[in-house]
């Protein structure tokens, strides 16, 4: 993978981290507007309709957020909340490295057990050449 691809793919999981953010800070000022609404109107329906809306739409910021940031990494998500805030020019370029620098870690990964790959069959030549030395044409009749 060549330098721009790394970085084409990393810019790629960047933005979708943004667009996670922005999903989710829509989310919750629609929320919380709709709470607001049902709790000036609890009078009259008795009932707190807005948990419906909230939970039908958590449901799809939870798909989005697994489909930006993986499964499996809540903790650092919920960690990162203390470092820096998500969407400053900063945080863009910081995540922007780290996606390449993960980009490049795999693909080093891929080329390693490649080259292993290829010394062990580079090896198991040797080993027949060596055998086939060692044989005599008694052995073959």
């Amino acid at each position: 993978m060549t330098e721009q691809e790394v970085y084409e793919k990393a810019k790629k999981r960047v933005k979708a981290k943004k667009v996670f953010f922005l999903h989710f800070g829509i989310y919750a000022a629609t929320v919380a507007f709709l709470f607001s609404i049902n709790y000036l109107t609890f009078a009259d329906s008795h009932i707190w309709w807005a948990f419906f809306p909230a939970l039908a739409w958590g449901i799809g910021i939870v798909a989005h957020y697994i489909s930006a940031f993986g499964v499996g990494i809540v903790s650092r998500f919920i960690a990162s909340f203390g470092y820096e805030a998500p969407m400053t020019e900063d945080w863009e370029e910081k995540e922007l490295e780290k996606e390449m620098r993960k980009i490049k870690r795999q693909n080093a990964v891929k080329h390693k057990d490649n080259i292993i790959a290829e010394q062990e069959e580079e090896l198991e030549l040797k080993e027949i050449e060596k055998l086939r030395n060692n044989l005599e044409d008694q052995d073959f009749v």
